[in-house]
């Protein structure tokens, strides 16, 4: 009894101590703290662990480009991003260091990008048409020339394949007002040429996208390919 006695005293002392470790991470105005930290146990609560959300009030930032994340969080931090929703989850996190957020962007950018989520043929088949080929007689360019072939995304510009289609349609409002987005007059240029049907299906279309990831550089070939293939 004395040795079982032993252990739950070891095991309390070391859950209370794990427990004041969490709340002291929870400083996250302390840049002491690392971005990572932030991740798991602030940024989780809206964006979940592995920076794939559930709602979709909030945006699936797994395997998502570093250099937008980047972007995004300097432009939150200098309350640069008017829109609402910015403003009602971001405002407070002018306290980042940019060390915090390109440990940020590097834990989001590096977790396996979210699976597509099937939709209905009709509208996904509408929004592949215009993602590839845009609408010509409307000056609209494809989709893809800005973020890849396949939704995922180059430097600046983000991926968008998997993405929550309600989330989706809600930043291509957002684009039709300019202002609201820094960076985002390309995006205003083209929304504003857009129906609300259209925006529907391209943000049906990339919910339903399969994420690509890259081949392994040991298997000698740099291309990519779509999750399961």
């Amino acid at each position: 009894m004395k040795g079982v006695s032993r252990w739950i005293l070891l095991a309390t002392l070391l859950g209370d101590a794990s427990c004041h470790d969490i709340e002291h991470s929870r400083r996250t105005d302390d840049p002491a703290v690392s971005g990572r930290t932030i991740a798991l146990q602030v940024c989780s609560n809206c964006h979940g662990a592995n920076g794939v959300s559930v709602s979709p009030t909030f945006p699936k930032l797994a395997g998502q480009k570093k250099a937008y994340l980047v972007n995004q969080l300097m432009d939150f931090r200098a309350h640069r991003r008017s829109d609402p929703n910015a403003q009602r989850y971001m405002w407070g996190f002018t306290h980042l260091s940019d060390a915090q957020i390109d440990q940020l962007a590097t834990y989001f950018s590096s977790r396996p990008p979210p699976a597509g989520v099937p939709g209905d043929p009709l509208p996904v088949g509408h929004g592949r048409a215009i993602f590839t080929s845009g609408v010509p007689e409307r000056g609209v360019p494809a989709c893809s020339a800005c973020h890849g072939a396949h939704g995922e995304g180059a430097g600046e510009f983000p991926r968008l394949a998997g993405q929550h289609a309600d989330y989706i349609v809600k930043q291509l409002a957002v684009f039709r007002h300019p202002g609201q987005r820094p960076r985002g007059a390309v995006m205003n240029a083209i929304c504003v040429k857009l129906t609300a049907e259209e925006m529907d299906s391209v943000a049906a279309f990339l919910e339903a996208s399969a994420p690509r990831v890259a081949i392994p550089a040991d298997l000698g070939a740099s291309e990519t390919r779509s999750a399961g293939e």
